[in-house]
């Protein structure tokens, strides 16, 4: 059950949204594929990833946020037809190969490369949401997930963590493809 002194923050600092992601998908496989097992190359990757997403034109980030002002929980979603310019995109890459290596920008070109296309017409991307890992289990994530689904309704994402496909699909998502990407199965849903 959700906390009654938590509440939405729409429009939370990008770096703390990185950082808390960071911890969130500290595991997740497709993150885990990208960066390895390095805790620096993955708080770098998404604060460029972040960073990026943040002059993008309508995109939208929020934030579960508890009575001491911390971040608990993150989403981070991308409008309808909406995609970085190719200055922006060349930032992103530079940033990424500093920071993370070539094989960071490698794979996430390839995972990338693997899942377009696939975004339904007039759905939002939820590009990720996370729950700081104090807090899994405890009602955060389903609690930023709810304000996500009233504020977009429309939405389309990828996983690579098959223990999440029936997580979304309690929450309205179908299934549309899975792509094998290396030692990746990614799922493609949506929920329109």
């Amino acid at each position: 059950m959700p906390e009654t002194s938590w509440r939405i923050d729409a429009d939370p600092d990008p770096v703390g949204c990185a950082d808390l992601l960071a911890a969130a998908f500290a595991r997740e496989p497709a993150v885990s594929w990208i960066c390895g097992d390095s805790a620096s190359a993955r708080t770098h990757w998404f604060r460029s990833t972040l960073r990026t997403h943040a002059r993008l034109a309508g995109a939208r980030r929020a934030a579960l946020v508890g009575p001491d002002g911390r971040l608990l929980a993150a989403a981070v979603l991308t409008p309808p037809g909406a995609a970085p310019s190719a200055v922006a995109q060349a930032g992103w890459a530079a940033r990424t190969v500093l920071r993370c290596g070539p094989p960071a920008l490698g794979r996430t070109l390839r995972y990338l490369r693997a899942t377009e296309g696939g975004v339904p017409p007039g759905a939002w991307t939820l590009e990720f949401i996370g729950v700081h890992p104090d807090l899994t289990g405890r009602g955060a994530g389903r609690a930023l997930l709810d304000h996500v689904l009233t504020t977009a309704h429309a939405t389309y994402l990828t996983t690579a963590d098959p223990s999440n496909v029936p997580l979304y699909r309690h929450f309205g998502y179908t299934v549309l493809r899975e792509t094998r990407l290396g030692p990746l199965t990614i799922t493609s849903m949506a929920r329109l």
